[in-house]
């Protein structure tokens, strides 16, 4: 058994699994979830994990060149803003409705318990090298 890090094993595989260029959205538990990518669904109950438990537990296993979210989420969702505002200088803002087109494209889902509205980002993985 892992000693650190992510423990859920389909977390743990799925991101052993993404390369360069790939897409992980990390989504609220109201989110479309489009046909298509891999799905982790983490969420337990309303709030758990939180959007930010799970952002913060995948950019800690990930290298990440890019981030897309909504710009709703300035408005609707200032904690979530701040967050993503925390984490990606150069956090790319798209309609919500354009969002949930990108993220059709995605190689990963990963569902949080999040019930706040706008709790969604769209991370591009980088290399580590």
């Amino acid at each position: 058994m892992k000693k650190a890090g992510i423990l859920n094993r389909h977390l743990s595989g799925a991101l052993a699994e993404l390369g360069h260029g790939d897409g992980v959205l990390v989504c609220d538990a109201g989110m479309p979830i489009p046909d298509g990518p891999r799905v982790v669904d983490l969420a337990f109950r309303a709030g758990v994990p939180s959007f930010a438990e799970v952002v913060e537990g995948l950019l800690s296993e990930l290298v990440v060149e890019g981030a897309t979210a909504a710009s709703e989420v300035r408005e609707a969702n200032p904690a979530a803003a701040a967050l993503l505002k925390r984490h990606f200088t150069r956090l790319a803002y798209v309609s919500h409705e354009e969002l949930k087109v990108l993220s059709a494209g995605a190689r990963l889902v990963v569902r949080t318990g999040e019930a706040r509205p706008y709790a969604n980002v769209l991370l591009r993985c980088g290399v580590f090298f």
